[in-house]
């Protein structure tokens, strides 16, 4: 099998660039569906427009139902082929990137992506998360391409709470382990083929970048500060990781992931924040050496990042919870047996336990 690298057409980081979106915009399309949040619309909607009425680009908004979900891109086509739009731009966060994405692909429109936030690495990859209405996991929609242009104003960006950007660096977390795992196994890739040095190099990056510069953007992000370290983290959360994650693998951080979203106690914490603990459990599973869940733990207690059930909100899930999570985490869909030994659901559950009982023992509980 051949070894793929993909990624988007072109990816813009800057201060103000969300004011050059409708000049962007005309370079692809003559009219376009801009899905948005109803409170990012109040916060960034005028400045979309203004930038539309500069530009030979009409333009439509519609609200985002909040759930990247059937149904909704189902209602999304239809708004674009009944008011003759050919592009389709999704602002906001992940599940508006990954619903922008999918319609984009049915109605056939390019895409473009401007996360108004850093909290995932969806904006880079051709790739949608499917869940249900009720918000639990149910497939993988693989594209044939990745947006056309990805676009991160660090000014709005800054502007978001920190937990989200925390919450991005719990994503980008698991990049380079579960990038790692797929090179040990063979795995194929979420694009396709095996990986690549260039791939790894990327994924190895997104890991040293979060180790070097995690804590400092944090801090000053909440000083309302856009530095070095913040820039660093904005690309790191969503280039580096949105490019490792694709062109490397997948393995058990975001299957363990998308195993706790059966627990609707825990619907509450972002996608993010679950990856964090699902990537403790990963190296659980593997059973690295002590210095190195250590210093990845401790890690995540200093930005803010879920090291236990209790901080997950589920201190209170019985056994025959996490065994129903470890059922649908070790799915033959799903990514777990992308990992270079065989997972079963007694390992899963046990590896989450133990990762539950590291994190007390660092927090000192």
């Amino acid at each position: 099998m051949a070894k793929v690298l993909i990624s988007p057409s072109k990816y813009i980081q800057g201060s103000g660039e969300m004011k050059n979106i409708g000049t962007y915009a005309a370079k692809c399309g003559k009219k376009a569906l801009v899905l948005i949040s109803k409170g990012g619309y109040n916060r960034i909607g005028k400045m979309i427009e203004d930038s539309f009425a500069q530009s030979d680009c009409d333009l439509i908004f519609d609200y985002f139902n909040g759930e990247c979900c059937n149904s909704e891109i189902d209602r999304l086509v239809k708004i674009v082929n009944d008011n003759n739009c050919d592009l389709t731009i999704g602002i906001g966060g992940g599940k508006i990137f990954d619903t922008a994405k999918a319609v984009g692909y049915y109605a056939k429109t390019p895409v473009f992506v401007c996360p108004t936030i850093a909290s995932t690495d969806a904006p880079c990859s051709a790739l949608s998360v499917i869940y249900t209405e009720e918000g639990v996991f149910e497939k993988y929609l693989f594209l044939p391409a990745n947006p056309n242009l990805v676009l991160m104003d660090t000014d709005i960006i800054t502007k978001s709470p920190v937990r989200l950007t925390v919450a991005g660096m719990g994503d980008a977390l698991a990049t380079y382990f579960e990038a790692r795992a797929c090179q040990r196994s063979g795995a194929t890739s979420c694009a396709g083929g095996k990986t690549t040095e260039a791939a790894m190099a990327l994924a190895k990056l997104c890991f040293d970048t979060l180790m070097e510069e995690g804590v400092k953007a944090k801090i000053a992000l909440e000083a309302g500060a856009c530095t070095p370290a913040v820039e660093k983290i904005i690309e790191a959360n969503t280039l580096l990781s949105g490019i490792g994650f694709e062109s490397a693998g997948l393995a058990g951080a975001h299957a363990i992931h998308n195993g706790f979203t059966v627990l609707e106690e825990c619907h509450k914490m972002y996608h993010g924040e679950k990856v964090a603990f699902g990537t403790l459990t990963q190296l659980v599973l593997e059973n690295v050496s002590q210095e190195e869940l250590e210093d990845i733990i401790l890690w995540c207690i200093e930005v803010g990042l879920p090291v236990t059930l209790k901080q997950l909100g589920a201190q209170d899930v019985t056994d025959d919870q996490l065994m129903e999570v470890a059922k649908a985490a070790c799915s033959p869909d799903d990514t777990l047996h992308n990992m270079p030994f065989t997972v079963t659901l007694e390992t899963v559950f046990a590896a989450i336990k133990a990762a539950d009982a590291y994190g007390k023992y660092y927090l000192g509980e």
